[in-house]
């Protein structure tokens, strides 16, 4: 693993060499602009792609993501206006989305805080972000750029999720584009004002508490009120339009305290993504999901930082093992806390989309226990640390399947009220089948690109590389298929 340099020392060298290197600059210094200048004709001459090749992929681009969209509204307005559909009450599924929403933007907000926003390359970071150059000149276009395609994509959206709604207007389209371009220009803005902002701040977080918070105790809300026979009104105005207005004085704001946090972004923060986003292209280059999830669980424990050491107390090797799989837990909440969002979400589902809890029911349970394999996948991928535990592998795996199961088996029961399901034998089954993909998923073996390749009339298909990018969810699908058809 990489080290990563202490951003409290990355801060004091940028704000020593400011306060340095403007007595000693050489007169001929270029600028950020004359300095892009001479790496795009550098580039230029490394590359023998023109601007038709480009101009050509995004126009592919484009298309592809306009068919495949409009396929996906047209799909999804069917299906919420379907005669099934039509059981739960308008007022109860506005304001369930209206909760998934707030939830979304909180989640969107970690995402971006965790990725950066603004990132550069190991070499920037060491040839042009270390120089003399105005750091704000330097990453004025990136930040640009990436306004403008927060704002495209959320104003597709927008458009796309209004489109799902009845009845609706060109107006009311416009508005939601509106809505949604400039809510989602102020929130790439606002991170990178707090990408600038000092250490310690504690506002950063404090918007994805809020906002996180805001999406639960609404979902709570409606879901206590389905229970107990009231029914939440849903507004007679729709609100697309005075969101877009508040919008527009909230996107110049942002965009103002992002242009004077610029100068004061820090190296490490410039990078700190860098190394989140070259794992997420190559782990979708590679197909091979593990990439990503060690970087995540790497960062996830240097968050901790440090651990108060016990002695474990159990006797006999399982029931240290399984002791210590309950001090991961303590250690790492988030696995439980994400558990019991899914929880809500599964009531939440229940409410809006009544025919769709039955699925919702076995893919949720499936990724509430695969938050909890912490154990079971070091063990699975680490030949050393087995030999190092002792005991066969089978019982070493079977040990730190227990936490899992019984996490299926809560969730089963916490949930069996708005899964339209019953007790039984084949309630037993399903959660045996989860408990089976959980297993397969998290003792995935790692990726081989060897494998066999079967010639078709669409094309050379990998089988066996498909075969390792569907383990665990082949168990899952064929659960959810047994669920439509008999549950």
């Amino acid at each position: 693993m990489t080290a990563q340099p202490d951003r409290r020392v990355t801060a004091a060298t940028d704000r020593g060499a400011a306060a340095v290197l403007p007595a000693v600059l050489p007169a001929g210094l270029p600028s950020a602009r004359q300095l892009r200048l001479r790496l795009r004709r550098a580039r230029r001459g490394h590359h023998s792609r023109s601007y038709g090749d480009v101009l050509t992929d995004a126009y592919i681009l484009v298309w592809f993501v306009l068919m495949y969209g409009w396929v996906l509204v047209t799909a999804g307005r069917a299906y919420l206006h379907a005669p099934a559909a039509g059981r739960a009450d308008p007022g109860e599924r506005y304001w369930i989305c209206v909760g998934a929403v707030l939830a979304g933007a909180g989640l969107a907000w970690q995402g971006l805080r965790a990725l950066g926003p603004l990132l550069v390359t190991p070499a920037a970071q060491t040839w042009v972000v270390s120089a003399p150059i105005d750091r704000r000149a330097w990453l004025l276009p990136r930040f640009a750029v990436l306004l403008a395609v927060a704002a495209v994509g959320l104003a597709a959206l927008g458009v796309g999720s209004g489109a799902m709604g009845t009845p609706h207007s060109g107006a009311d389209l416009g508005w939601a584009a509106l809505a949604g371009a400039t809510w989602g220009a102020s929130g790439v803005a606002l991170s990178v004002a707090a990408q600038g902002a000092r250490r310690g701040g504690r506002w950063p977080r404090l918007v994805a508490v809020t906002l996180t918070v805001a999406g639960a105790v609404t979902a709570i809300a409606v879901i206590g009120l389905h229970f107990t026979g009231g029914r939440p009104g849903r507004p007679t105005v729709p609100l697309t339009a005075p969101l877009a207005l508040a919008g527009l004085p909230l996107v110049v704001t942002a965009v103002i305290f992002a242009v004077r946090a610029l100068p004061r972004v820090e190296r490490a923060t410039l990078t700190a993504g860098a190394q989140f986003a070259t794992a997420a292209a190559t782990a979708v280059i590679w197909l091979d999901p593990s990439l990503l999830a060690g970087i995540l669980e790497n960062r996830r424990w240097r968050g901790i930082g440090r651990v108060r050491s016990r002695r474990f107390r159990a006797r006999g090797r399982g029931l240290v093992l399984l002791q210590a799989e309950v001090r991961r837990l303590r250690r790492h909440p988030r696995a439980i806390v994400l558990w019991a969002a899914l929880a809500l979400a599964q009531y939440a589902l229940a409410v809006a989309l009544p025919p769709a809890a039955g699925a919702a029911h076995v893919v949720g349970a499936y990724l509430a226990a695969g938050r909890l394999t912490g154990g079971l996948r070091a063990v699975s991928r680490a030949p050393g640390l087995r030999r190092a535990l002792g005991g066969g592998d089978t019982g070493l795996r079977l040990v730190h399947l227990v936490i899992p199961t019984l996490g299926v088996a809560l969730w089963w029961l916490v949930t069996m009220p708005v899964a339209g399901v019953h007790p039984g034998l084949s309630g037993i089954l399903m959660v045996a089948g989860v408990v089976a993909a959980v297993y397969r998923a998290a003792t995935r073996p790692p990726m081989a690109y060897g494998g066999v390749v079967v010639e078709t009339p669409f094309g050379l298909i990998p089988v066996d590389l498909l075969r390792q990018l569907t383990r665990g969810l082949d168990v899952l699908a064929v659960l959810v298929i047994a669920q439509s058809l008999f549950g």
